[in-house]
């Protein structure tokens, strides 16, 4: 017998060799009906593979994100069946789930997949589905694996192989379908009920632009249709809210070729956005007690040794500028010239926490492959600052930066967000993490202590933290459901003493200072990229580019309408004036297409009267109001709040 933990810490005894699926059906046959996938002591588990040893096991659903991830794992399986039975000798590379369902990348020799082929590979997925074909799990000896393979000529499952040891290697069959795989997946195809191929596109082998273009086919699929729909549903909408469609119409951004992929132009309203947040970001640390510097773009190579920086993140970074037999680097990050900041000083512990912010300027050397828009970029403008604190600040500086976003979600009205916790990994000490083992452990609990007395929702996940301590990525959701990563709050470690950083201590002795990388609107990239579809490029009124637009009906109210246009831009208020000789349907509907907040028309009776008729953006017409009423109106429709 074993003894099986359930997460409640309940503990019931089953047969040795028993399965997740017979300790679900122990539970209720309705619950086993439910379950897709199992965490046997922290790996995830086929629901028919047996248990032999004393274990703690998590039943997991469609409601989890590892049975999410089966489930869509076992649809790229399933799209391969149905792409093999299309396409007769197509070779497979390999097939993940992604966030949003999954792909499968595959070498389809001289035939093709069209848009056409993608509904009749749906219609095939759908019929191979109802079979309800159990997904099988078989160990193979790696001569037998190599021998299979050999003999379907798939040098790309060959390639596999060659880093696979005997003991590790595994095939899962479904149907007339083997593919090598180490799983896990859900128990049958007949619970893949919802079925949508969503693209096709090209992907170098292994990720080499040297290497041969294969052929990649996205899809998602659900466990129902409703889900789908809505799925589908927020497809649609996500289209409309597309950033880099959006930020083109409205004049936000450009990229150009003689500039370089990566490198974002700002235009105009761009740069009114920009300057709105650095405002509110000023005005926000300066309430909250930071100073504010300006570093260089550039810097020794020596200082990124000294930070460690070059070790772990030489392949981010731009290669190296040779000046004077001296090598520079663009700058990659900001922390090491506010290290330097602080050290130009003596400090005291009189002097701490010292909080230095900047809107730094940082330059990382993304792979063409991971571009997009502004949420893959070369060059970022980022909402950064570094706190040096003692041990015993630690928790309250570390909850006023998890305030502090709490008011910017507020602001922005994101409403569904989670602090995700990201750990070290124990064996990659000295590898991917400085090798600190007391003192990670020490500082992990330190942060997950002040998220759980804060009440802040986090999950935590292994082997994602920064080289020098753990840290917090903020996870948001836009108004249609999508989630971005904003920003980071990390707590570092080793930086300080690899700089000899100090301070005086109350003792006259000296200490060196934990150190607080936070960036809560994270950069200017990233943050407008989210807020363009969040807002669906209707931004709020203290952030529009262009607040007001005034639209004349005729020339014959050209000076009243000027008029207008002085005394709003006197107040301080962002506006435009259309005088083209146009009608005045037009300049609304142009004018609603920008998404400018609010636009005043003004005839020869509002001339007269001396007002004008205030239209507000996919709302209509407010009436008429004196150029003072309008006025005092913007000073609090304009409010953040």
């Amino acid at each position: 017998m074993i003894n099986i933990t359930f997460p409640d810490g309940n503990v019931r005894q089953y047969e040795t060799g028993t399965t997740p699926l017979s300790i679900a059906k122990s539970i209720s046959e309705g619950l086993a009906k439910r379950i897709l996938v199992a965490s046997i002591n922290g790996q995830i588990w086929d629901m028919s593979r047996p248990v032999y040893e004393d274990s703690n096991i998590k039943l997991l659903s469609w409601d989890d994100t590892d049975g999410k991830s089966t489930f869509w794992h076992s649809s790229a399986h399933l799209m391969a069946e149905a792409v093999e039975a299309m396409f007769p000798g197509v070779k497979f590379w390999v097939g993940p789930p992604i966030d949003k369902g999954f792909y499968y990348d595959m070498d389809l020799g001289d035939a093709q997949i069209t848009e056409d082929d993608l509904v009749k590979l749906e219609k095939k997925m759908t019929e191979l589905a109802k079979q309800n074909n159990l997904y099988t799990r078989q160990e193979v000896s790696k001569a037998d694996a190599v021998a299979y393979f050999t003999e379907k000529g798939d040098e790309y499952k060959l390639d596999l192989l060659e880093n696979l040891e005997d003991g590790e290697i595994t095939f899962y069959t479904q149907g007339n379908f083997t593919d090598l795989c180490r799983g896990p997946h859900i128990p049958h195809t007949g619970l893949i009920k919802s079925i949508k191929l969503t693209n096709i596109s090209g992907a170098y082998w292994k990720g080499d632009e040297k290497n041969k273009v294969l052929t990649r086919v996205y899809g998602v699929t659900f466990p129902n249709q409703q889900e789908m729909d809505e799925y589908l549903h927020m497809l649609e909408e996500a289209k409309k809210r597309d950033h880099r469609k959006l930020g083109k119409e409205l004049g936000i951004f450009t990229f150009d070729d003689d500039v370089g992929p990566g490198l974002p132009l700002w235009m105009p309203n761009g740069t009114i956005i920009i300057e709105e947040l650095e405002k509110l970001a000023k005005e926000t640390e300066e309430a909250a007690g930071y100073k504010r510097v300006v570093t260089p773009h550039i810097a020794k190579e020596s200082m990124y040794l000294t930070s460690g920086h070059l070790p772990y993140y030489q392949d981010s970074m731009y290669p190296p500028m040779e000046m004077d037999g001296t090598k520079y680097y663009l700058k990659a990050m900001n922390c090491p010239h506010h290290h330097k900041i602080f050290d130009a000083e003596p400090r005291s512990y009189r002097d701490l926490p010292l909080r230095l912010a900047e809107y730094g300027t940082c330059y990382r050397y993304e792979q063409s492959g991971e571009l997009f828009g502004l949420m893959r970029v070369r060059c970022l403008h980022m909402n950064d600052a570094h706190i040096y604190c003692t041990k015993e600040q630690f928790f309250e500086e570390f909850r006023a930066v998890n305030d502090m976003y709490l008011k910017y979600f507020k602001i922005f009205g994101i409403e569904k967000y989670v602090m995700r916790l990201s750990l070290h990994d124990p064996a990659k000490l000295g590898q991917k993490y400085i090798n600190e083992p007391e003192l990670w452990l020490e500082t992990e609990e330190m942060v997950r202590q002040v998220l759980k007395d804060t009440g802040t929702p986090f999950v935590e996940v292994a082997d994602e933290g920064a080289f020098y301590g753990p840290k917090i990525d903020v996870q948001i959701w836009s108004a249609i459901g999508r989630e971005f990563t904003l920003a980071t709050n990390q707590v570092d470690f080793a930086q300080g003493r690899r700089f000899n950083l100090s301070y005086t201590t109350s003792d006259n002795s000296h200490d060196t200072p934990l150190i607080i990388h936070r960036a809560p609107l994270g950069t200017h990239e990233r943050f407008i990229g989210f807020l363009l579809e969040h807002y669906a490029g209707r931004f709020p009124v203290w952030l529009s580019p262009v607040q007001v637009k005034v639209l004349p009906i005729s020339d014959k109210v050209a000076d009243f309408s000027k008029n207008v246009f002085q005394s709003l831009k006197s107040a301080g208020i962002r506006v435009e004036i259309d005088n083209r000789v146009e009608s005045i349907g037009k300049k609304i509907r142009e004018a609603e297409l920008m998404r400018v907040p609010y636009m005043l028309i003004v005839g020869e009776k509002e001339a007269a009267e001396g007002k004008v008729s205030v239209r507000k953006q996919a709302e209509g017409d407010l009436g008429q109001q004196t150029i003072a009423e309008f006025v005092a109106n913007m000073r609090e429709w304009s409010n953040r709040q």
